[in-house]
């Protein structure tokens, strides 16, 4: 069983684009995280939580970054998954690209990996058990 959890895009300020989602689009600011270690805060807003089948938008502010290009400001897509590690496995012996193997995210505990579409586009793979945690 897959599904889609969340499409993460990079923002320069945190507090104007929650309200924009919030209050210009009517998405709800479902939970947030800070990592001051590697110096990044996330925010999820959505129209429902992804427990529920709502897909997400994971807004990410790296800190002391206030714009991008907006070449650089699509970051991922992002697929929940019972077994990384499997998903992963298979991706490769089809042909796949894997660009970060399974394993924690810095910082944390969920669990997570990397694959690459034709075109470069990022898919980022999520342990189901643990997508909703944020950092975890």
């Amino acid at each position: 069983m897959s599904q889609l959890l969340h499409t993460m895009i990079r923002v320069g300020n945190l507090e104007r684009s929650i309200a924009f989602y919030t209050q210009v689009l009517g998405m709800k600011l479902l939970r947030t995280s800070e990592n001051p270690q590697y110096k990044y805060s996330l925010a999820f807003v959505g129209y429902g939580e992804e427990a529920q089948g709502n897909a997400v938008i994971e807004l990410t502010y790296n800190w002391d970054v206030d714009s991008y290009e907006l070449g650089t400001g699509f970051g991922h897509i992002a697929i929940g998954t019972e077994d990384i590690y499997a998903r992963c496995d298979a991706i490769a012996a089809a042909g796949g690209k894997i660009t970060r193997a399974p394993g924690p995210v810095a910082g944390g505990t969920t669990e997570i990996a990397f694959v690459e579409d034709p075109d470069g586009y990022k898919i980022e793979l999520i342990q189901l058990k643990s997508a909703m945690k944020g950092l975890g």
